[in-house]
């Protein structure tokens, strides 16, 4: 009988698994005749704004020993993540619609449907050698096209709006700086925050890829 921990899990990421599949088949409506990249927020931003903020479970599971991960790049990702969409993107809705948001919105999917849907049928352990190599193969281009073209160019985008409103003044005046300092700062940061994780999963694909390997020619 499977433990506890491990339906648990396997319900968590079937469920994310679920739930990034939709937000990627309402995306792909923006590619249908005539096609058009401005509604992905529309189609898809509340669904993803959920997802994204459920995903802080996943600093629990890793602070708690649920997932060998380390809890410090779960947060990372997790709370950059959020911060977007939250703090960012659905408070200004004038860059909702950009092309940008679309990018990045697709890139999240598609490297979400595969990573949760990994997870759950490892739990299961009936995952397919096909869906554990595209796992830890298809970062290589979701995630500079994610934070990119996507990411970091809507947060360019957001710094004038970000500005004129003087959004989250009351807050970062406690710490002497504004929000757009913050996000100035922050897009100077981004690529070295980012470097980190993606290296990181460099690291997993070697390993993980490694051990299927060696499986393999020991059949």
């Amino acid at each position: 009988m499977a433990r506890p921990s491990r339906l648990y899990l396997i319900a968590y990421n079937s469920l994310q698994s679920l739930g990034w599949s939709l937000a990627l088949f309402r995306l792909l409506a923006c590619l249908a005749p005539p096609v058009s990249l401005h509604p992905a927020y529309a189609l898809a931003g509340d669904l993803i704004c959920f997802l994204q903020t459920c995903a802080v479970l996943e600093t629990v599971h890793a602070a708690v020993g649920l997932v060998p991960t380390s809890p410090f790049l779960a947060f990372l990702q997790w709370g950059g993540r959020t911060h977007f969409v939250l703090a960012l993107l659905r408070q200004i809705p004038e860059i909702q619609g950009s092309p940008s948001v679309f990018i990045t919105f697709m890139a999240w999917s598609i490297s979400e449907v595969i990573r949760y849907s990994h997870y759950a049928l490892t739990s299961l352990k009936v995952c397919p050698a096909w869906l554990t190599y595209l796992r830890y193969t298809a970062f290589i281009p979701l995630y500079p096209i994610g934070v990119g073209p996507g990411e970091m160019w809507t947060i360019y985008q957001a710094l004038p709006f970000v500005k004129e409103r003087d959004l989250y003044s009351a807050f970062f005046a406690k710490f002497s700086i504004s929000y757009h300092s913050f996000l100035v700062g922050g897009l100077l940061c981004y690529p070295l925050l980012w470097l980190k994780l993606y290296l990181h999963v460099f690291k997993q694909r070697k390993s993980k890829l490694g051990k299927a390997d060696r499986k393999k020619k020991r059949a």
